[in-house]
């Protein structure tokens, strides 16, 4: 029987190389690790999975990807709850204001979007798409019907994801979609820290009457790895604070509406 701990030093070994790698190439594919290393998917996906909560890198669709240079990380919801929570709180209810008995409402993962799950809870006459395990557990025992899309689940985020519930949302049709961001910017539009989670993203805005960009000033000029669409494809910005005179500008050019949540103090 092996020693536990060699076996730790042969895998610790093993993906501070494949850190070392993504460093020199900044990618690199399951395949890679496999050929390179003579070990199983699983366990390159282990390693990977392992190494994403550690150092600076994004996992991809079949890999990974060196962050090194970018400040903006992904981190987990539990870490992100705490963040701007009043402001997100003040966005919440601004979003709930404008959803009516009768709207079907898609909500995308994220710590503002789950406020507003929080908010929707006790209205009624109201359907609710989501791709968040969270967020469907919060309105779980409520008025509120809830579709939930399929896919696997991302730790970080509670978000669905993945060929399986892209092909569920091709046969939905949404009428307000509130999308959480990472980054929004006048040039890159609205932005994630995530693949998989851009990719069910486009998926819902696609199937959508109505899309709502939702974020706090902290991501404003942010512009993350993985684009979810382009400014043109929204309807509406709701925020904490006006936002600035560039992002301000394009959103008069592509007709964008902008919703600036009250302070209550």
């Amino acid at each position: 029987m092996a020693d536990p701990g060699l076996t730790a030093s042969k895998g610790q070994r093993r993906r501070e190389a494949i850190l070392q790698l993504l460093k020199q190439q900044g990618r690199i594919t399951i395949q890679d690790i496999v050929e390179r290393f003579d070990c199983s998917e699983a366990t390159a996906r282990r390693d990977l999975e392992q190494m994403e909560s550690l150092y600076p890198i994004i996992r991809t669709i079949g890999g990974a990807m060196y962050d090194g240079m970018n400040a903006v990380r992904d981190v987990g919801f539990a870490e992100r709850e705490g963040l701007s929570i009043f402001e997100k709180e003040r966005i919440a209810r601004k979003a709930a204001s404008l959803i009516e008995e009768g709207d079907v409402v898609g909500l995308s993962g994220g710590t503002t979007n789950y406020l507003i799950a929080k908010e929707l809870k006790f209205r009624n006459g109201i359907t609710v798409v989501t791709n968040a395990v969270n967020i469907a557990m919060e309105l779980a025992g409520s008025a509120v019907q809830v579709v939930v899309t399929g896919g696997i689940m991302r730790h970080n985020s509670f978000e669905l994801c993945g060929p399986l519930g892209e092909g569920m949302v091709a046969h939905l049709n949404i009428g307000k979609m509130f999308i959480g961001v990472d980054g929004i910017s006048a040039v890159g539009g609205i932005t994630t820290y995530s693949e998989q989670e851009a990719q069910i993203a486009k998926a819902l805005i696609k199937r959508s009457h109505t899309t709502y960009a939702v974020f706090d000033q902290s991501k404003v000029g942010k512009m993350s790895l993985f684009s979810i669409a382009a400014l043109s494809e929204l309807q509406a910005f709701i925020t904490d604070v006006a936002v600035p005179p560039e992002l301000a500008a394009a959103a008069e050019q592509h007709h964008i509406s902008i919703y600036v949540a009250e302070n209550s103090d």
